[in-house]
């Protein structure tokens, strides 16, 4: 209950403050691409619970029609200002909406698409929704995108099963020197 009402404050004290930015990155997108600004695509959050989670969206219109839903490095479908969205991670604001909604934690691990289950144990699937995904979590901190699929699925379960607000303090300043460019380690 700490962590949700922790989640819900931050998270809306952080969309007041970056409001500025948020408007600079929904002109930037209508004046490169058009509408929609926002990318949607559904996930699995807490106890297997499908959401619509929000995404500035940074690659063209149709993008999931022309590949995979994972990127690759200098992935065509993103486009300029996209890059920068990404670099900054300034494409993952939105989702503080998912966490005023309550369908994300700011710390946890990333919600996966559906067709992500395949990746995991019966057992492993059930820890790994035991808790709330998050905007960051302990792969991200650690290994972001530079880790093996492999590692960041053992991240997510270690988070998993030694989650705690120490835990989600250690992992918020991991990621802010990791966007800082101080590392994570």
């Amino acid at each position: 209950m700490m962590k949700r009402l922790i989640d819900f404050v931050v998270a809306l004290a952080v969309l007041i403050l970056l409001w500025p930015i948020l408007l600079f990155a929904v002109v930037a997108i209508v004046l490169e691409s058009g509408f929609p600004v926002l990318f949607r695509q559904t996930r699995i959050g807490l106890g297997g619970r499908e959401f619509a989670m929000y995404k500035f969206r940074s690659m063209v219109k149709n993008a999931a029609a022309l590949g995979s839903y994972q990127t690759q490095d200098n992935d065509p479908r993103i486009t300029a200002f996209g890059r920068v969205l990404r670099r900054t991670s300034i494409d993952e604001l939105p989702q503080l909406l998912n966490v005023i909604k309550g369908d994300m934690s700011l710390v946890g691990p990333r919600p996966d698409v559906p067709a992500q289950r395949a990746l995991y144990s019966d057992a492993d699937w059930h820890l790994r929704c035991s808790v709330r995904p998050g905007i960051t979590g302990l792969a991200q901190a650690k290994v972001r995108s530079e880790g093996t699929q492999e590692q960041r699925l053992a991240l997510d379960l270690l988070y998993a099963r030694e989650h705690s607000l120490r835990l989600d303090l250690q992992i918020v300043i991991w990621t802010i020197a990791r966007l800082t460019g101080k590392g994570a380690n």
